[in-house]
């Protein structure tokens, strides 16, 4: 955005400025999203902002919460949460819940709580996707919880990830070989259980 700082915050980013923070993890890291937003305005919407931009995730748990729905990350080599990039688009909601059904197939996903469940400031470091080399860079993300019926069918999205699948939620860490993004999890997973 020709470096020029906008004089106020648009319009969507009023989900995040009314986010109440958790713990201070995420106080801290909604204060350093709100100023960034206010550097880029929608350019933090695209990936045309090699330093920081958008995404959305979800954590996706069963009814009696005992389960989480992961897909299996190529890139990480890691089971994970669903997600993506906003690519444009503000209603992180929306993102989220479409990532989690391209990337799993699950439908009829129920939201819980009111809104964001979390906010996270996530590292990601330069990797080849799709042939093409990928900068580091950070994904301001915005987190949802959604609950899913175990029963429905699912399907693997192959160009991002091996495999989905249930896990049972006291497994979680035998799963995930990013140590970083177990709290995370946890977290959110903690919360499924309060909502």
């Amino acid at each position: 955005m020709n470096g020029q700082k906008p004089n106020i915050l648009p319009e969507w980013a009023d989900r995040i400025v009314r986010f109440s923070p958790g713990d201070g993890r995420e106080a801290r890291e909604r204060e350093i999203m709100l100023d960034l937003i206010a550097q880029y305005g929608d350019g933090i919407l695209t990936r045309d902002n090699d330093f920081a931009h958008m995404t959305a995730s979800s954590i996706i748990v069963s009814r009696d919460r005992r389960r989480t729905l992961m897909a299996f990350h190529k890139i990480y080599n890691s089971w994970a949460w669903t997600g993506g990039h906003a690519d444009g688009e503000s209603d992180f909601e929306a993102i989220a819940r479409r990532e989690a059904q391209e990337e799993t197939g699950i439908t009829n996903l129920i939201r819980l709580g009111d809104g964001p469940a979390s906010l996270e400031i996530l590292p990601v470091w330069a990797h080849v996707k799709r042939g093409k080399h990928v900068g580091s860079h950070l994904h301001l993300n915005v987190s949802y919880l959604f609950e899913a019926d175990e029963r429905l069918p699912l399907r693997v999205a192959q160009d991002e990830n091996s495999a989905v699948g249930w896990i049972d939620i006291d497994r979680l860490w035998q799963c995930v070989s990013e140590p970083p993004m177990i709290p995370i999890y946890e977290k959110l997973l903690r919360r499924a259980n309060d909502w």
